[in-house]
């Protein structure tokens, strides 16, 4: 084993190998050629001293050492990109990136105007969001700031609630004229129901409290928030969403108010090292002041 540490050029070939399967297709993905990728991923393997992947019939496989090695390849991906961020503008200067991470729900539904009115203001500060239902780690700067709803739990970062969210279920007007409005909880057993498909922890813990949602009680089932959502407004059935969102709605019916109620706390929250970053503070205040307006609207 070459006990010279090797840089990151071979790791982020190896990271591409990982993530497509192919010499061929990570070369693509790289800008490189198909050989020098294959010559990468050799030197590394002969600094290691290990093998990382295996020939099958359908590409390259990784073997257990790789997979070991992959989420911290993730994380040193995620370094360098914050190091590009970082280094794209001057730390007071109004210009640079901010890598915003946030549900699917609230990144498509809430954040579109509040970024447009972010870029009107600092126009030389560039935003990239991340949509996802994984909470992004921020301490691998995998994001610098976040929009939760769930509280953080990791050091080293600064953190602002800013109020709750209220969830209900709703459904479309035409599907209770065709249907009719249930009266109680049990009623929507008879109706159509828009839910979950897989039993995540966070879905876990949520019938954990006794709501009373099953898995095959659904007609419709999507691990998509927004999918869920673009059901509800088609008129599928009933489906649950945030007041605030279904509120501009006017087609959007809340159905059973006293019956489902589920109240998420919604956070701000950046790595503490950041603060010094005048863009990232103008970011996390502005997000801070205009989600706190949303949270009012959310509210019964």
């Amino acid at each position: 084993m070459d006990t010279s540490e090797p840089d990151w050029t071979l790791w982020r070939s190896f990271r591409a190998v990982l993530r497509t399967g192919s010499l061929s297709a990570a070369a693509r993905s790289l800008g490189l050629t198909q050989p020098t990728l294959g010559r990468h991923i050799a030197e590394l393997e002969a600094r290691l001293g290990v093998a990382l992947f295996t020939r099958a019939p359908d590409g390259l496989r990784p073997t257990a050492t790789a997979a070991e090695l992959g989420p911290e390849a993730e994380a040193m991906a995620a370094t360098a990109a914050s190091l590009l961020r970082l280094a794209s503008g001057e730390a007071e200067g109004e210009r640079g990136t901010v890598r915003l991470a946030a549900s699917e729900m609230v990144g498509a539904e809430v954040l579109p105007p509040i970024l447009g009115a972010f870029r009107a203001a600092h126009p030389g500060v560039t935003t990239e969001l991340v949509l996802s239902n994984i909470t992004e780690d921020l301490l691998r700067r995998q994001a610098d700031i976040a929009v939760r709803m769930v509280r953080p739990t990791q050091g080293a970062l600064v953190a602002r609630r800013i109020g709750t969210t209220r969830v209900g279920l709703h459904a479309h007007r035409r599907y209770l004229d065709a249907h009719g409005t249930p009266s109680t909880m049990e009623a929507l057993r008879d109706h159509a129901t828009i839910g979950f498909d897989t039993e995540t922890p966070a879905i876990r813990a949520l019938l954990a409290t006794g709501l009373g949602f099953t898995r095959d009680m659904f007609a419709f089932r999507t691990d998509s928030d927004l999918a869920a959502l673009a059901l509800v407004r088609a008129g599928n059935g009933i489906g649950v969403c945030q007041r605030g969102i279904a509120r501009r709605d006017p087609h959007l019916v809340h159905v059973l108010p006293e019956g489902f109620a589920l109240d998420l706390d919604v956070w701000v929250v950046m790595h503490e090292d950041l603060r010094a970053v005048r863009r990232m503070r103008l970011m996390f205040d502005h997000l801070a002041d205009h989600l706190a307006v949303f949270s009012a609207q959310s509210q019964p």
